[in-house]
């Protein structure tokens, strides 16, 4: 069983009807309904929780947390990011979903401003599979396509990623690198680029078949864990240096 945690801000949904018209539950509440119908335990937690919903009891049981920020990125307490940063280098999973790449955590882990273009414009999207061999593009097509949907652009200010899994290209002319995967610490993360909160992104299949291929991805391994610092030789050294012998 994985235990997965989708963290959303949840503000949109508070301040706009139209939001709430598509999200009635939240976007948290969108994403664990479809979750919930696999094998995974499904929490949620907002950012007017106390402690964001993020105490330590909640990371340590969280296998893969489900990140999603857009309007209060400022108002995620530092010492809370410092936190989930430190359970994703000790292997928690970490997927980020859509304008959640300015999020501190993301930032954080990335170290760049993750900067973008963008663009509302209700322009078509086509998400071109461009590694079909990856576990996170597993029982999809060549491309996803969505009607609508908010344009990021390149160029996009994170670090080359570990692997390449999806590149976007819209109607206006931009591409983006939307599936992007990196290894942090013992721990994995995903940026998912779809899911402007005006739009029914995620309730499409396709957009829930890669979620829920990211998490299974994600899920920590049965690691060991690495020993830092001095180090006792583990056989005899016996090179001689000038005036000492080994």
């Amino acid at each position: 069983m994985i235990n997965v945690l989708v963290w959303n801000e949840n503000r949109h949904e508070k301040k706009d009807e139209k939001v709430r018209s598509v999200y009635p539950d939240g976007i948290h509440g969108a994403i664990a309904g479809f979750l919930k119908n696999e094998e995974y335990k499904v929490n949620t937690a907002t950012l007017d929780e106390p402690e964001h919903g993020l105490t330590d009891v909640v990371l340590k049981e969280t296998d893969v947390l489900i990140w999603w920020g857009h309007l209060a990125h400022g108002e995620v307490e530092d010492s809370i990011v410092e936190k989930v940063k430190q359970r994703v280098l000790e292997g928690m999973g970490l997927i980020v979903l859509h304008s959640g790449h300015f999020s501190k955590i993301f930032k954080a882990l990335m170290g760049t401003s993750c900067d973008l273009k963008w663009r509302e414009a209700d322009e078509k999207e086509r998400i071109w599979i461009v590694d079909p061999s990856h576990p996170i593009a597993a029982g999809l097509g060549e491309y996803i396509e969505l009607e609508r949907e908010e344009m990021y652009g390149e160029h996009f200010d994170i670090p080359a990623p570990d692997e390449l899994v999806m590149v976007s290209w819209f109607e206006g002319g931009e591409v983006f690198r939307s599936g992007c995967t990196y290894k942090r610490g013992k721990g994995k993360v995903f940026y998912f680029r779809p899911g402007h909160e005006t739009y029914p992104t995620y309730y499409q299949k396709d957009i829930q078949q890669v979620i829920k291929n990211a998490v299974q991805w994600a899920k920590p391994a049965d690691l060991p864990t690495p020993v830092y610092g001095n180090a006792k030789p583990l056989e005899k050294i016996s090179v001689k240096r000038e005036g000492v012998e080994k």
